[in-house]
């Protein structure tokens, strides 16, 4: 698990940071009305300006991350679903307790891992490609550039549309540069499950963030 964050490169967080602030000033109401790619497009270009407007934000100030995560990201992502994924079958063998503390811990780990990207952001514009057709609601994929100084980077969102009241979409995966968010950790999760079970990658999990926040 120690090298959990050393196998994503600066540049995949340069691009992932974008996600970290999406829906910084987009309400549910707008997003159940919204195409998937104007949904997108829309909250990742705010997003680009909240960061540049904010010398905290650039600067990695980590409760200020966290509570835009909690308080402007989260309501827009499927972060159980997320952390079900990256689990894998271990994810329904958990107690429920285990399940809580497990999506806590992943949670903190991508929360202070984008945090050290946030000062990459300055000149990028992120383009939105044309939506492919015959995607289907609970499984949709919006293709992204950004742009900037070097080579554009690959970023893509895997979506779901909510049904039933306060609809909208929610995110569950990230692609940058061909890596899923998912695929990743999935591998990695696994290994330290088999090597002792779920408590085993919990445990490590906190202990990496715990070595993080030292570091901070």
């Amino acid at each position: 698990m120690k090298n959990i964050l050393n196998s994503f490169s600066r540049r995949y967080f340069v691009g992932a940071v974008l996600a970290v602030g999406l829906s910084a000033t987009v309400g549910a109401a707008w997003a159940a009305d919204e195409a998937p790619e104007v949904f997108i497009k829309r909250i990742t270009n705010e997003t680009l300006d909240s960061i540049k407007a904010d010398k905290a934000l650039r600067n990695g100030d980590m409760n200020k991350i966290m509570l835009l995560v909690d308080g402007k990201l989260m309501p827009h992502v499927n972060f159980r679903r997320m952390t079900a994924l990256a689990t894998g079958p271990a994810w329904r063998k958990a107690t429920p307790e285990q399940q809580k503390r497990l999506q806590d811990e992943f949670k903190i780990l991508l929360v202070r891992t984008y945090a050290g990207a946030l000062s990459q952001v300055n000149d990028q514009v992120v383009q939105v490609k044309p939506l492919r057709p015959g995607q289907e609601d609970k499984n949709l994929v919006v293709n992204t550039e950004v742009r900037g100084k070097g080579d554009p980077i690959q970023l893509d969102y895997r979506l779901e549309k909510t049904p039933g009241e306060g609809s909208g979409w929610m995110i569950f995966d990230l692609n940058v540069l061909g890596v899923w968010l998912i695929e990743n950790y999935r591998t990695q999760f696994t290994k330290e499950i088999n090597a002792g079970g779920i408590d085993a990658l919990i445990a490590s999990l906190a202990a990496r963030n715990k070595s993080n926040a030292g570091n901070s």
